[in-house]
């Protein structure tokens, strides 16, 4: 909300005509003429939209203040679309200029309104002291929207570590002397000390660099902030694991697919009233026909309309439904941090509907494990938390234990006095970087609410309508699953990725031209993504270049390997020492294929022979 403060010895306005937005009004408020008054012109805009009531509320906040200093109690509210170019629907708008007079009104002040959507003139005699013209400009960010909803709703919380063996050990994150039993646990300190413990100053990631070094993602200048162009390499990473999400939703998991639009009519209520449920700041598409859409920022705008739509008995129960689909979030540009924080993200999501409790928290469990392997399978450093409803964390707390009892981890648990959100418990898995940050990757949420606001019912046995439990859970975005992987490889002492995910897995360097034939012949043996650096360059800088890309498996071949029919191969581990092995061909694929057993597998992203690749960004 945009808002423009003038003290006035005298202000009047009459309207003149009705747009098609106008509200209707009564003959006493079309015109009126005030003296000594704080005349406040006002603009609703989008990002005002998922929380209207907070916005005007701190509005109203910064309007008392100024006129306690003016010591004035009279306000004049003038909706002015022209303070914002980025204005809210009028609908929304319109509320949000009620619910700022409401709240001005509350605070004890007298508030005259002039009617909105109305074309109308106006006069105004400024003061002209240096507290006279004042703009402001009123934004709510999570913290603040986070903090308030518990202050109204009366909630507390707990926070404390739960072991696998059932152990529980409570802290306070806000006394940070009472935190040095967290040794034990390191990757739990680090995220508490990272998102619990305030005031901890952020460094910028080194993914951001070796990203585009690696030639894997970049900025795209072009584009809107936090969107990206990712280069063939990085395309092959990103579509590697797009394709372990799919074996873990469903060949393992054995998901329902399903394909869903990205954009939706902001017109309809339920969509409205879903995404406002979610605090988050959205994207609109304005179109030439005047209609506003808003774009998904997570998988449920779609599919709750398919199985509101849908049949359901509770022969069909419990039914697992995935979807891989762009989605968009409008975070703030200083919020935006590589791919840890992005505008545009790949999110792969699953939804469990279930008949009850009982049969949805083994949902919950059976996503925890699915979710525990494919961390566990990408090699990055994470930790695990939830959030849960003390009455749901007493009643199954054991069965907590065996989850982590599965995944060989504490977790770290904040308990809830009382349910504040549609879910009862709350999973987080949530990456460590090389920086001491930490960022939320999977989640898993047990909602015991949405099934009959959205119309999800299925029918029971004895033929009643009953709304279903629902898991709502993500393995997490592609791009910042990325962001950990680069920031867990950079944690070693020579980056190295999961040979799964190498862009090249073997790196075929010949002594010299002589051996050129040999290579190529070995390079079409190797059963993995292997290339050949055919370039006329020195030895000694293949080899570094080969270093420098992170390559995994190195083979320099010459006289040595013709004689005795085995490959030399330097093995990139992670650690500073080169583990050196001589291997057969046979021996190689074997080591290869014991290393990515398992994983899906594509081949190269460029041309075999190095001197073929286009060279997008170097450096």
């Amino acid at each position: 909300m945009r808002i423009l403060c003038i003290h006035a010895d005298r202000f009047s306005y009459e309207t003149k005509e009705r747009t098609k937005f106008a509200e209707d009004t009564t003959p006493d408020k079309k015109k009126a003429e005030v003296a000594e008054a704080l005349v406040v012109f006002t603009s609703v805009e989008r990002v005002d939209e998922p929380d209207l009531k907070a916005v005007a509320s701190k509005a109203a906040d910064s309007i008392l203040e100024l006129s306690g200093k003016l010591g004035t109690k009279k306000v004049v509210l003038y909706p002015y679309a022209h303070l914002s170019s980025e204005l809210a629907n009028p609908k929304e708008a319109q509320e949000g200029i009620a619910l700022l007079e409401k709240a001005l009104v509350d605070k004890g002040l007298e508030v005259i309104r002039s009617p909105f959507g109305w074309y109308k003139s106006f006069e105004l005699k400024c003061k002209g002291h240096p507290l006279s013209e004042l703009s402001r400009e009123i934004r709510i960010d999570a913290e603040e929207s986070k903090t308030r909803e518990d202050v109204v709703a009366g909630i507390t919380s707990q926070f404390l570590v739960l072991t696998e063996n059932g152990e529980e050990i409570f802290f306070d994150p806000a006394d940070p002397k009472t935190l040095g039993f967290l040794d034990k646990f390191p990757d739990i300190k680090t995220y508490v000390f990272a998102e619990e413990v305030k005031g901890k100053a952020s460094k910028e990631p080194p993914s951001i660099k070796a990203m585009q070094r690696l030639e894997l993602v970049d900025y795209e200048e072009a584009s809107d902030s936090g969107h990206f162009r990712f280069y063939p390499k990085g395309t092959l990473i990103f579509n590697l694991l797009k394709d372990w999400v799919r074996i873990i939703a469903v060949d393992r998991l054995k998901c329902l697919q399903i394909e869903t639009p990205i954009l939706y009519d902001w017109a309809r209520e339920d969509i409205k009233g879903q995404t406002l449920s979610f605090h988050e700041r959205h994207y609109t598409v304005d179109t030439p026909e005047k209609k506003r859409f808003v774009l998904r920022f997570a998988g449920d705008f779609g599919l709750f309309r398919m199985f509101s739509d849908a049949t359901l008995s509770y022969r069909h129960l419990p039914v697992k439904v995935y979807e891989f689909s762009k989605s968009f979030r409008f975070e703030q540009r200083g919020e935006l941090t590589g791919l840890k924080r992005v505008r545009g993200f790949h999110m792969p999501d699953i939804h469990s509907f279930a008949r009850d409790i009982k049969e949805g928290w083994e949902e919950f469990g059976d996503i925890y494990r699915a979710y525990t392997d494919f961390s566990d399978g990408t090699g990055v450093e994470y930790m695990i938390a939830f959030r849960i409803e003390k009455a749901f964390y007493d009643k199954y707390k054991e069965e907590l234990v065996k989850l982590l009892k599965y995944s060989k981890k504490p977790a770290m648990i904040q308990t809830l006095s009382v349910r504040k959100h549609y879910w009862a418990v709350k999973l987080e898995f949530n990456g460590l970087d090389s920086v001491g940050g930490a960022c939320q990757l999977s989640t898993d949420q047990l909602d015991v609410e949405d099934a009959e606001r959205y119309g999800i019912l299925y029918t029971a046995e004895d033929g009643s309508k009953k709304g279903c439990i629902i898991a709502h859970s993500s393995i997490g975005s592609i791009e910042r699953w990325i962001y950990q992987i680069l920031e867990h490889a950079l944690k070693k002492e020579k980056p190295t990725l999961p040979l799964w995910l190498a862009p090249t897995q073997v790196r075929i360097i010949p002594v010299s031209d002589k051996f050129m034939k040999d290579c190529e012949g070995l390079v079409d043996k190797v059963k993995g993504r292997a290339d050949l650096d055919e370039r006329g360059i020195s030895l000694g800088k293949k080899i570094r270049d080969a270093e420098r890309e992170w390559v995994n498996l190195i083979i320099v071949y010459g006289e040595k390997e013709v004689a005795s029919g085995k490959l030399a191969v330097r093995i990139r581990t992670g650690s500073k020492d080169v583990e050196q092995k001589d291997l057969t061909m046979e021996e190689l694929n074997k080591y290869i294929s014991d290393n990515t057993k398992g994983y899906p597998f594509r081949g190269l992203a460029m041309p075999v022979k190095l001197s073929k690749r286009p060279i997008f960004r170097g450096g």
